[in-house]
């Protein structure tokens, strides 16, 4: 007995000793990444208006004090426009994750259509888009923001209940896009995300969100550190109570997450998580969702512009700081001597006049000024005319504002300040904006053709059970197809990155494509399944279908496609045989002709059209 409770104090000081280790790392890595959070920080208050301010000795943000009290301190913002341009051009990089088959066979090809599928509905369904929005701003702003893929066992569709009457789901898997605050790495220095050894996410979470997760009571606190409350100046925090000008978060812990890539120690990774000084779980790395299966960090990288020697990247608003600083004092300063043109700065001769009330009302029109017998009446001193030098400072300075952000006045304000009045002179100033953001656009590419794999090796892992999925099948129609995690090939896939087209760019393609010719046949005509599927393409597919049924007809032979890989199908006498011919033959050669069964029942219906169109 003595030695049972032996080992069990001695498993609890190991936990006690691994839950302040890793406290310790965390305050470690949070004093490394300080100044960047400070900086990020800065850019925040900059892009939401509150511009004067800067990073003090003491590494706090510090306001910048009025030299005297008349001085003019309104900000001029150039950098929230910017930064909404560029969030407008990279809402277009919504990359279409086609998976390629890695062979030609039709095993190969019919798991690609699966895969492909997966990833349509898993986007449609954790709104892919609007993550990518939200982890896009993050980059924007703050130079970095991340993706975590998970798998949530919550989700998906409900497979039975409990002993206590809890409903069990069939899991799912979910996209988090994260802010930089959140994600602590070991070595702020490496240039990707797979130089990385270790990662801490701490956020802060309710405790009452701690216990449905982990089951342990958890005693709440009061967050008031910026890491972990980051929030935007102009949302106008100001408590009724303390008046403080950050928020607080009430009953609330710091949930920290300590991955570890898998190493000659850990073989399979390590994942530790604690809050407040509980150990709530330890374990290897929950996700084979590596290349080859192996497990790994669940953390995607994206940045707005790269930085050499730095995990985390820089933004465009770190360039614009100095510009904005510049152009604020320029404006301000000019619009103090043109107050002072106007409002004039009065001399008066001591006692002559009451100077409480000239400093109350001023010389307004029409006043009557009553000054001493003898003395010096009141006057405006001279103050000069307007000096061109603050023109040309304003207009230099809005001028590196193009250079330093990459877009041009054509983009941020729908103006044309070089003249250029050809349709292809303006496409190129587009062009040349869009290729300044390159780097931003590659990036976001990159961190989604990831997230696309990571989804897949999920779904590998822990699609165990028959799933139903709706899919889209051969020419467009929904088919509802049961798979397993058997189905699905993660490795031997080939990702195409495309672009969702808008409908208007769609019909201009085929309207050229129309007007080239390349839409006819040898003889020089358009067939009318080629007619059916572009007036189908222009929004025209129900008048067609209503005039010409040439496109039922093609549907009708798709759907026995379907079924001849399964059983014989007799033609019929109304089917279009010329329509149906040409489409079971392109099944065969795009390896229908690879299952011998189905190869022979294909063979014998051609026949039956054959015969019964003579």
């Amino acid at each position: 007995m003595k030695e049972i409770n032996f080992q069990e104090r001695a498993e609890e000081l190991r936990k006690e000793a691994l839950v302040k280790e890793i406290h310790a790392d965390l305050e470690a890595r949070q004093k490394a990444k300080k100044q960047l959070e400070r900086g990020w920080q800065l850019n925040m208050k900059f892009v939401s208006g509150d511009q004067f301010c800067d990073v003090g000795p003491s590494g706090e943000i510090e306001e910048e004090s009025a030299d005297f009290y008349w001085q003019s301190r309104r900000s001029f913002n150039h950098i929230a426009p910017t930064v909404d341009t560029r969030l407008a051009r990279l809402a277009k990089v919504r990359p279409t994750l086609e998976v390629r088959a890695f062979s030609d066979s039709e095993e190969d090809m019919k798991t690609a259509r699966l895969a492909t599928n997966i990833l349509r509905s898993v986007k449609s369904r954790v709104d892919l888009d609007g993550v990518i929005s939200r982890a896009t701003l993050w980059s924007e702003v703050c130079g970095t923001s991340f993706y975590k893929v998970v798998w949530n066992f919550d989700a998906g569709s409900v497979i039975g209940t409990d002993e206590r009457g809890h409903s069990l789901h069939e899991g799912d898997v979910n996209v988090v896009p994260l802010s930089p605050f959140e994600i602590f790495p070991d070595d702020l220095t490496a240039p990707t995300m797979s130089e990385v050894k270790s990662i801490i996410h701490a956020k802060a979470v309710p405790v009452s969100e701690i216990k449905e997760k982990f089951g342990v009571e958890i005693a709440g606190r009061t967050i008031t550190d910026f890491a972990f409350a980051p929030y935007s100046s102009a949302s106008g925090w100001k408590r009724p109570i303390d008046g403080s000008p950050s928020p607080v978060l009430e009953d609330r812990e710091i949930l920290i997450e300590r991955y570890t890539r898998p190493n000659g120690e850990y073989p399979e990774g390590r994942l530790e998580i604690v809050a407040g000084e509980r150990l709530l779980f330890e374990g290897p790395l929950p996700y084979k969702n590596g290349d080859r299966g192996e497990r790994t960090l669940p953390f995607i990288r994206q940045t707005g512009i790269e930085l050499a020697g730095s995990f985390f990247g820089t933004s465009v608003v770190d360039r614009m700081i100095p510009l904005q600083r510049a152009y604020n004092a320029v404006r301000n300063r000019k619009h103090e001597f043109l107050n002072r043109l106007t409002s004039g700065v009065v001399a008066v001769e001591d006692g002559s006049v009451d100077a409480e009330e000239l400093a109350q009302d001023g010389l307004y029109p029409g006043k009557i000024l009553v000054y001493r017998q003898g003395s010096a009446a009141p006057a405006f001193l001279d103050c000069g005319s307007f000096p061109a030098e603050f023109r040309e400072e304003e207009e230099r300075i809005a001028n590196e504002f193009v250079l330093v952000s990459g877009m041009s006045e054509i983009s941020r304000n729908s103006a044309n300040p070089t003249n250029v009045v050809s349709a292809v002179g303006l496409q190129l100033l587009l062009d040349q904006d869009t290729n300044r953001m390159h780097q931003a656009v590659e990036s976001v590419e990159r961190a989604v053709k990831e997230a696309g794999k990571q989804i897949l090796h999920l779904y590998k892992q822990f699609a165990a059970a028959k799933r139903l999925l709706a899919m889209t099948g051969t020419g467009g129609h929904t088919e509802l197809y049961y798979f397993d995690a058997s189905d699905i090939s993660a490795d031997d896939v080939v990702f195409e990155t495309g672009y969702d087209r808008t409908p208007e760019e769609v019909k201009e393609e085929i309207l050229h494509l129309l007007s080239l010719g390349l839409l006819k046949d040898r003889e020089g005509n358009l067939s009318d399944e080629t007619r059916n599927r572009v007036l189908d393409a222009l929004g025209y597919g129900s008048f067609e279908n209503a005039r010409d049924i040439s496109r039922l007809h093609i549907a009708k032979a798709e759907r026995e496609n379907v079924l001849l890989a399964q059983e014989d199908v007799e033609a019929a006498e109304y089917d279009d045989h010329a329509l149906h011919t040409l489409e079971h033959l392109r099944f065969l050669l795009s390896g229908g002709e690879q299952d011998a069964a189905t190869k022979e029942r294909v063979m014998r219906h051609l026949q039956t059209h054959r015969r019964k169109g003579e």
